[in-house]
């Protein structure tokens, strides 16, 4: 068997403001309970000018630190937003300059709240294949820029936040990113996405003034597909890797909804104790919701060197994506 592409480091980030429920309530008319109930959220990590690389490149340092790795021996980066600094260049450009990463190819990758895990599965084939021997795979986003703050369905949810992985050759088949799984199904575009900026519906004056670049969703629809697909990425990946659930030590979903993730255990019949989440304390921040709650696992030292991980992840598209983690580390990541 040969070595299989791991997660040899993790970093994550979160802006230094707390925007809590008591905020929100008397801002939306709601109650604190009411917030809490619906999302399972106390608090949030909300950006204070700072734009999405400005999160994600203290993440890639912390990695990168935490590894004893130097950016400039870096062969590719991988960003996954879908709040990108600018909607050209890339923000994956911008990080790889502010890291000084000069030798290596940089790519954005859009597949919302399941970009991290979609770019995981590219480094794991760049490596695989030889393409690469070291890729820093982000995720990160502002998504407290794109909600309506007086919408109370959508303003109580998200936050802002940023993890990154150094994805190199693990040294061990049994350890490192074993399996993964995509999925799409376009017919669910609209029930969640930003009407407004690209080029279907251009920005104007008309689509600022009237909310157009707002996020809309549809959240009865969203809860069932959410639901629905993040369990059958990880039943496959159960399936196909000859597991049963109580085998896995780790479900790590992607920090939605807690009702969303608690459903989703329910279905795999786990134990809601081996659900990794930090939802409570930071929101829902998308694209890095995955990667910085396996940097805040790791760093309390609750990750263990051969735990069994099955992440999943569902976002607007809709898309999908698993994967099957055997954990390779021991030492706790750095934060800054």
């Amino acid at each position: 068997m040969t070595a299989a592409p791991a997660i040899v480091a993790i970093g994550y980030h979160y802006p230094e403001r707390v925007l809590t429920n008591a905020e929100l309530a008397g801002r939306l008319r709601k109650s604190e309970s009411w917030i809490l109930e619906r999302s399972g959220i106390a608090n949030r990590r909300v950006a204070s000018g700072e734009s999405t690389s400005d999160l994600i490149v203290p993440a890639a340092r912390a990695c990168l630190q935490s590894a004893g790795r130097e950016a400039r021996n870096l062969d590719a980066i991988l960003v996954a937003t879908v709040t990108p600094d600018y909607a050209f260049p890339s923000t994956s450009a911008i990080v790889q300059h502010r890291l000084g990463a000069a030798r290596a190819w940089a790519m954005d990758i859009g597949a919302s709240s399941s970009g991290f895990v979609f770019a995981l599965a590219q480094a794991r084939a760049l490596i695989a294949s030889g393409e690469a021997r070291s890729v820093l795979v982000c995720g990160g986003d502002r998504m407290s820029g794109v909600v309506n703050p007086n919408d109370p369905s959508t303003a109580i949810l998200f936050g802002d936040g940023a993890g990154a992985a150094l994805i190199e050759d693990g040294g061990d088949p049994e350890f490192g990113i074993l399996d993964v799984v995509l999925r799409t199904d376009g017919a669910g575009a609209t029930d969640l996405y930003l009407p407004s900026g690209g080029s279907r519906r251009l920005a104007s004056p008309e689509t600022v003034a009237g909310g157009g670049h707002y996020l809309v969703q549809d959240g009865a629809a969203v809860f069932k597909a959410a639901v629905s697909m993040m369990t059958d990425v990880a039943v496959a990946l159960l399936y196909r890797n000859n597991l049963e659930a109580s085998e896995i030590d780790w479900l790590v979903p992607h920090q939605a909804n807690q009702r969303i993730m608690d459903s989703v255990a329910s279905h795999l019949s786990l134990d809601p104790a081996r659900v990794m989440s930090n939802l409570s304390q930071v929101g829902n921040t998308w694209g890095g919701s995955i990667p910085s709650c396996l940097g805040v696992w790791q760093r309390s030292g609750r990750l263990r060197r051969g735990d069994r991980l099955l992440l999943t992840s569902f976002g607007a598209g809709y898309v999908a994506a698993g994967a099957y983690v055997r954990w390779m580390l021991t030492a706790p990541s750095c934060t800054v």
